[in-house]
């Protein structure tokens, strides 16, 4: 039996000595180096005893040899747990427990603080780094490792969610999740061998993970691989290459930096973002920036990609696009009976993409993956007649006031259209007298302050009066998470007491 998710993206590449990775200071990783560094990697588990369907869990900085690790993984079929390097010790230590993991595998800088979180588990820690055991152990295998048979169904990765609603659930995605999806966006962006892609997205998320990386695998392609986010550097590589997948931020930094214009995209075919909701106005103004037109397009933990805008056609700002091929849709109600088009409800999705259900948790899995695969994925969201999907917002984000339902998503769209404001959330907050009540809270474009009684003025005659934001809260910034999505229980937490009576 063969290693599917390894025979299909770098084993095949073993011999290639073509470049999968440029490094931004200078310098590159051909495929069959890399195919190398994997397998000594898979060696030096199996050397520590960590055997097929073991846990290791993975916090480290970003790097050709945590990448490499990763890929070791695979090929010893070892389930991997990419994890978050802001989670502080507390954090990490529920990952180890919960997974089960028999090895942490860190940061040299971080070894200390985790040594007892590791031993606290039952599990051993290693380090990955300058002088780190894992890297020496690797360093000192052969790279002539017999590659561990694995099915389709097998569980490959772990990965866990924020958990702002509650402890994070661990979404085990089998092997064929990862394939299917990475062999469909190769066809549907067209993705080749020519392509070469900037790569400045983490490592321990779908985006840069399974999307970025196994997409550029599975089209033989190359990477300039970034450690981090820096304008400068995407704008340094941007003549000599292809492509580029960010979020949001992404986009924004690019369009703060005066050196990047349209000679800058000549070789350039294609921006994608994802991960947080891209404004209509960045996608205005790329466009008139660069003449390039940014794709949108939707995923999840749970899924990987589900929508995609079109590669050649109609490229809708604010919205995710139509479903990609072999995944179904549908917008439901609470009741999970499938509304008419063009009608807000749940988006239930289905496809080979779908994961296996959550580690430990069959209630949860039960709960949110329906007997037929449908997975209920927790966003509101409409499709209109031409099969467009628009993401409304998240179904804990739904406002009920006074017995009304209020989409933030509606008045944000008018709050962000006002003179001088960059962006807006809006949220529900606690009223002694209709439940809760939507508030906006805004951040102003650069040197610009906005009239709030105007902007107050300006939306109400759009709007039913259910639906007006009760204050509007001028902030310097909105919360986001690693990859740029707002987080509006932050915010809700912050501003809970906003109506309550004062006692005292």
């Amino acid at each position: 039996m063969a290693n599917l998710l390894h025979d299909s993206l770098l084993g095949k590449q073993a011999n290639n000595p073509a470049p999968f990775l440029h490094l931004p200071e200078g310098g590159r990783i051909s495929y069959a180096e890399f195919a190398k560094r994997a397998a000594q990697f898979a060696q030096a588990l199996r050397d520590k005893g960590i055997r097929t369907g073991d846990r290791v869990a993975i916090q480290v900085q970003k790097s050709p040899d945590a990448l490499a690790l990763i890929f070791g993984c695979i090929q010893a079929g070892v389930i991997f747990l990419p994890l978050n390097t802001g989670y502080t010790a507390d954090e990490v230590s529920y990952f180890v427990e919960n997974s089960g993991a028999r090895l942490l595998v860190c940061d040299p800088n971080t070894r200390d603080s985790l040594t007892p979180v590791a031993q606290a588990a039952g599990a051993m820690i290693s380090d990955l780094g300058t002088g780190g055991d894992l890297t020496n152990a690797a360093a000192a295998c052969s790279g002539d490792f017999a590659t561990e048979p694995r099915a389709g169904d097998d569980i490959a990765a772990f990965l866990y969610t924020s958990g702002t609603t509650g402890r994070s659930k661990g979404a085990m995605l089998s092997q064929n999740n990862l394939l299917s999806n990475a062999l469909m966006l190769v066809d549907h962006w067209h993705f080749t061998s020519e392509d070469v892609l900037l790569h400045a997205l983490p490592i321990f998320h779908t985006h840069g993970l399974f999307v970025a990386t196994n997409v550029l695998l599975a089209a033989g392609a190359s990477m300039v691989f970034f450690p981090k986010l820096d304008a400068d550097a995407l704008i340094d590589h941007m003549p000599n290459a292809t492509s580029l997948m960010g979020v949001p931020t992404f986009y924004t930094r690019l369009l703060d930096n005066p050196r990047f214009d349209q000679a800058l995209c000549a070789k350039m075919r294609l921006f994608i973002s994802g991960s947080a909701p891209l404004l209509a106005e960045t996608h205005r103004q790329f466009q008139a920036r660069s003449g390039h037109r940014i794709l949108e397009r939707y995923g999840m933990t749970e899924t990987n990609m589900n929508t995609s805008n079109p590669y050649t056609g109609n490229r809708r700002a604010g919205t995710v696009g139509l479903p990609l091929p072999g995944v179904e849709i549908k917008v439901c109600d609470s009741a999970g009976q499938e509304l008419p088009r063009g009608e807000i409800g749940v988006l239930e999705v289905r496809g080979p993409n779908v994961f296996q259900g959550y580690w430990q948790m069959p209630e949860k899995t039960a709960e949110e993956l329906r007997p037929d695969g449908f997975f209920i994925t927790g966003d509101l969201a409409q499709q209109g007649e031409d099969g467009y999907v628009t993401i409304v917002g998240r179904n804990k984000d739904l406002i009920i006031s006074g017995g009304y339902n209020i989409y933030p998503k509606e008045i944000e769209t008018l709050l962000d259209d006002q003179p001088g404001v960059l962006e807006s959330a809006v949220i529900g907050v606690p009223h002694p007298d209709f439940g809760e009540s939507p508030v906006g809270i805004l951040v102003a474009q650069k040197g610009e302050a906005p009239d709030l009684s105007a902007i107050e003025t300006a939306i109400a005659g759009s709007l039913a009066r259910f639906k007006h934001p009760k204050r509007l809260i001028l902030v310097d910034e909105l919360p986001r998470n690693t990859m740029g999505k707002v987080q509006k229980a932050l915010l809700r937490q912050d501003y809970a007491d906003l109506f309550l009576p004062i006692t005292g």
